[in-house]
């Protein structure tokens, strides 16, 4: 498995916002829509062997945490107005304990981004993609790899701290700096390029 952990530092919570405003109104949504569609996407098919935590910090409701999971995944188009609605409609769920499906392949929860590293620490080991870390064409992945990111912005110090805490490998990509998303191509082209050889 691969998993995927981004923090949308400014992405409300509430789900009230309007789908022809996702970068603003919707406090950056449109990265972590982005991530989504970079974990998921092949030319003809889906990857179903990875997860991705959206941890959506923003706006006036408490933390929520959306995820998508490969295996059961339905109605994911590339597009990126859908996989919108799709946030959307997870964020506007009544919530109870632990993660609530919101459609085939899509849950939410008030998790943290600290209860989804707890969440998470026990399926694999966590990979911190930062540009000072170690190139990844040297790396010896983990066999299931979570990888953690922020947005447009860094970790801030409690969440880098929080992973630091548990030990992550802390990898490179290249020598520019790219957006998340394609990050996460980089990423999944090589570990794609290793499963294959």
């Amino acid at each position: 498995m691969r998993y995927f952990v981004i923090t949308g530092h400014k992405a409300v919570t509430t789900g009230d916002f309007k789908l022809d405003d996702i970068a603003g109104g919707a406090g950056r949504l449109d990265i972590l829509v982005r991530c989504v569609n970079s974990a998921f996407f092949l030319s003809h098919d889906l990857r179903r062997d990875v997860e991705i935590y959206l941890v959506c910090e923003g706006g006036n409701d408490p933390v929520k945490t959306v995820m998508f999971k490969g295996s059961e995944l339905r109605y994911l188009n590339p597009d990126e107005r859908s996989t919108s609605s799709l946030i959307r409609n997870a964020l506007l769920k009544p919530l109870g304990e632990g993660m609530t499906k919101s459609s085939p392949g899509v849950y939410v929860g008030r998790y943290t981004f600290d209860d989804v590293l707890r969440m998470l620490s026990e399926k694999g080991e966590f990979v911190y993609l930062k540009e000072d870390g170690e190139d990844c064409r040297g790396f010896g992945f983990p066999e299931n790899p979570i990888f953690v990111l922020g947005d447009n912005q860094d970790l801030t110090e409690e969440e880098e701290s929080a992973l630091l805490g548990y030990g992550p490998g802390r990898i490179s990509i290249g020598p520019n700096s790219l957006h998340a998303d394609h990050c996460m191509i980089v990423v999944q082209n090589e570990l794609d390029r290793r499963e294959a050889s």
